[in-house]
């Protein structure tokens, strides 16, 4: 009994503890099958996106630990100028994408050691985060490419770009004050009375002469200080032939038709037959000079300055530096009886922006003639017209919105002439930090307001300057500037033939000397317009 109980025993021990050679292999299922996690404690069977160098120990991996734009080096991960990335949409938003802060970019750059997440990957996969090269060497990014053919523009900074809250800022230092302005124009009402009352009862020449407000301050687009007024003394000419006297279409030799009754500006006129413009402004400065002369000194200080050459302005001041006023009086012939010159015809291409009906409207008004001097390479050739729209393009910036309710009470507010404002501000520091040096004194501030109305017809929609995307309008219209100034290329907007960056006009180094300017601006976020305490 006692040997059979030890051998049932030996038998149970050997089917318990069988040899490992002749032990079965289990079934292999693809879960089974996994491969072993990697060194440090890695789970199995991780995705693309949590994948890691060998030895890092797993952890949760949050997009906001993803590497700054900045490395530890100082090299700067902003795009070049021929790299894609997403435009801002038509409405002329931030590219920044949606909740992001104003400049700051969602796509994470790639470089040697970083750590992509799995959302970051599938966004690569849909093509939404647009993969960037390794940083470049430490150094300026180049201003993107503007696009002339479209609605939408790449924006050329730095990242952080300049910060709409910032414009704003310094829009806010650009608007007139309500007493500075009530106590300027008041004096100006007070002085340009006196001397149209004057001029009618002195010179039978002059004694149908009327005032037509002209410039930025009649157009609300002034800054910084209502300091500087213009103002047409208008008169109707008779009836005129108008003769084109350059390539340009924008100056004129004028003669009076027969009259059997003669009229009253047969005084000025040539052995030709041509109406003499220095003669008429020559007669009209010195009864300015004479009335000015008569004016004591309790009313008002007045002083008449010297004639600059080639100028159709008779230029007043009024009061004493620093709080003098500036008045720029300019002759004009108001020319009702034809239809506008033939260099016009391609001018004024409004139809998308403010519409056919408007356009005709704008066609039916007179055109102004003014006494200017017309280049003949550096010779000035005398008695010359130069056409001036300038009552129609304070209607435009007036009105200007796409729509009739555009910046009106109860309607959405453009930026439209915010950025007209910002551009003329930033030639005004530029020409100030830099003295007029390198030819900044040959751009003026309506180059800034002709750049103005041909991005307005690129982006005639209301929604494409909406205010809440400030900065990223005045960037796009920097870009269309910029290229303006490097492809010497600024047509008049009423005058296509007449281009106001031609190298006649306006040479090589000047222009490349502001475009420099300008890309250094924008690239270091508008030192200039730093807010002054």
């Amino acid at each position: 009994m006692g040997d059979q109980c030890a051998a049932a025993r030996r038998a149970r021990g050997s089917r318990k503890a069988p040899s490992q050679s002749s032990a079965p292999e289990p079934p292999r299922s693809h879960s089974a099958a996994a491969k072993p996690p990697a060194r440090g404690g890695g789970r199995a069977g991780a995705g693309r996106g949590d994948a890691r160098p060998p030895g890092e120990h797993a952890k949760a991996i949050n997009p906001r630990d993803s590497p700054s734009p900045i490395d530890p080096k100082g090299a700067t991960a902003a795009r070049s100028r021929t790299e894609k990335g997403p435009a801002p949409s038509e409405k002329g938003s931030v590219h920044n994408g949606k909740g992001s802060a104003p400049g700051e970019s969602n796509a994470v750059p790639s470089r040697k050691g970083a750590v992509p997440t799995r959302k970051d990957s599938a966004r690569r996969e849909k093509g939404a985060v647009p993969k960037t090269k390794e940083s470049p060497a430490r150094g300026p990014p180049a201003v993107a490419s503007y696009c002339c053919t479209g609605t939408e523009s790449s924006v050329g900074v730095k990242s952080g770009g300049v910060g709409a809250r910032r414009l704003r800022d310094v829009l806010k230092t650009l608007s007139l004050g309500r007493q500075d302005t009530s106590e300027a124009s008041e004096n100006v009402n007070l002085l340009i009375r006196t001397l149209v009352s004057a001029i009618r009862a002195r010179e039978n020449s002059f004694s149908s002469i009327d005032i037509l407000g002209t410039g930025s301050y009649y157009e609300h687009v002034k800054i910084s200080a209502p300091n500087e007024f213009d103002i047409m003394f208008k008169m109707p000419a008779p009836r005129v032939e108008l003769e084109q006297c350059d390539s340009s279409g924008a100056f004129y030799y004028v003669r009076l038709k027969r009259n059997p009754q003669g009229n009253n500006l047969d005084k000025f006129l040539q052995e030709d037959g041509t109406l003499a413009a220095c003669k008429m402004l020559f007669a009209l400065r010195n009864i300015v000079k004479e009335i000015v002369k008569s004016m004591t000194r309790t009313e008002m200080k007045v002083t008449v300055d010297k004639k600059k050459a080639g100028s159709p302005a008779i230029t007043l001041r009024i009061g004493n530096p620093p709080m003098e006023i500036s008045v720029d009086i300019i002759l004009a012939l108001e020319v009702r009886s034809q239809s506008w010159p033939a260099s016009t015809q391609e001018g004024l291409k409004i139809e998308k922006w403010l519409g056919s009906k408007v356009k005709q409207e704008y066609k039916w008004k007179p055109i102004y003639l003014v006494p200017k001097h017309a280049k003949d390479g550096r010779v000035l050739k005398e008695d010359t017209w130069r056409l001036s729209f300038s009552h129609i393009e304070k209607d435009m910036i007036k009105n200007h919105g796409n729509t009739k309710t555009c910046c009106e009470s109860k309607g959405v507010k453009c930026c439209r002439k915010s950025c007209l404002k910002l551009l003329k501000h930033l030639l005004d520091q530029l020409k100030t930090k830099d003295g007029n040096r390198r030819g900044l004194d040959k751009f003026c501030s309506y180059h800034a307001k002709t750049a103005f109305f041909q991005a307005c017809v690129l982006w005639p929609d209301d929604k494409q300057w909406l205010f809440t995307d400030l900065e990223s309008c005045f960037q796009k219209f920097l870009d269309y500037f910029l290229d303006c100034l490097n492809n010497a290329y600024l047509p008049h907007f009423f005058i296509p033939t007449h281009n106001l960056f031609s190298r006649q006009l306006i040479d090589k180094a000047s222009s490349d000397f502001l475009s420099k300017e300008i890309k250094y601006e924008i690239n270091n976020r508008f030192p200039i317009f730093e807010l002054q305490n």
